[in-house]
């Protein structure tokens, strides 16, 4: 048998093959994109067994977080509360606003920054070798003054330990200083008196410490404003008064050393709650007790206590 075979022209059956192509490459574009969309929306809605459990395990974690978060606040609903009724607490009691120091300081700093971001580079410049040139003053002062202190303690010798430097009780964060000297308004009188001295907050029976060396000058047992307290005679003009004790351990003219125990802190005396009233004398006056806690106060330290001393509050004798 004979095969028999079509002919096209020339032009007709070139464009033909082309359309087939052109049309096959069409369709199997077309068989491939719904392919990849249907393998695409069969992984996307059928989850397999490890993303169940991914997903039930973020379910749960969901669950847990808002329970949290739910208590979170609760909780800092309840700490601001504390915090507002610690602060009325501390109005009514020392009838002055409690200082806040990270506020202050945050104030402070942003303040800074926007004064510094108004200015100029031109202005920045000047003002900063305007700081360099001050501290290099202050270096060379503070470095004049230190010289000349050293000096003075050189001469002193042994006389050092005779002058009051230390706190008279147990203070590392100093949180214990509750009233400053100067001026204050009574606890009792509801009136503005001179407080001759510093109050420490703290416990009944904790240890009272002899801020020097010395000699104890006067002992008093009985019934008197200051309650039972203790006076050391220091040598040099220096004297110091630990008042509102409830035990006394020294004696009338025993000789004591920086950081012995004369005593126990109380309430004894005129006196709102549990406390220690602690004076510093010089040459017969009365000095502010804060300067004189040189030997264990930082530079931060000393100006965290100045800070406390100002917010105002009132004596607990």
């Amino acid at each position: 048998m004979s095969r028999r075979y079509t002919t096209y022209p020339p032009s007709e059956s070139r464009a033909g093959r082309i359309g087939a192509i052109v049309g096959r490459i069409l369709s199997n574009i077309l068989i491939f994109a719904l392919l990849s969309i249907g393998v695409y929306w069969l992984f996307t809605l059928v989850d397999t067994p490890s993303q169940r459990k991914q997903r039930v395990r973020n379910e749960v974690m969901e669950g847990e977080l808002t329970a949290i978060t739910a208590r979170y606040d609760t909780v800092q609903q309840v700490l601001d509360n504390v915090i507002e009724r610690d602060r009325n607490v501390f109005r009514i009691l020392f009838e002055s606003e409690p200082y806040d120091f990270a506020e202050n300081a945050s104030e402070g700093r942003w303040q800074s920054r926007e004064r510094l971001a108004r200015k100029s580079e031109t202005e920045l410049y000047r003002e900063f070798n305007e700081r360099i040139a001050n501290f290099e003053s202050n270096e060379r002062h503070l470095a004049s003054q230190i010289e000349r202190i050293t000096k003075a303690a050189d001469s002193l010798g042994s006389k050092m330990d005779n002058i009051p430097a230390i706190q008279p009780v147990i203070n590392p964060r100093l949180t214990l200083l509750t009233a400053p000297y100067g001026m204050l308004i009574h606890p009792f009188y509801k009136s503005l008196v001179s407080h001759q001295g510093v109050d420490y907050t703290i416990p009944t029976g904790s240890r009272v410490f002899a801020t020097a060396d010395g000699k104890v000058k006067e002992v008093k047992t009985r019934k008197t404003t200051s309650g039972r307290y203790i006076i050391i005679d220091h040598g040099g003009g220096y004297e110091t008064q630990y008042s509102h004790l409830s035990r006394i351990d020294v004696k009338k003219g025993q000789k004591v050393r920086r950081g012995d125990i004369i005593g126990l802190t109380g309430n004894s005396g005129l006196s709102l709650s549990p406390h220690l009233h602690y004076e510093v004398k010089f040459k017969g006056m009365r000095v502010d007790p804060i300067h004189y806690f040189f030997m264990e106060l930082s530079p931060h330290d000393y100006q965290r206590m100045i800070k406390i001393s100002q917010s105002g509050m009132q004596s607990f004798d």
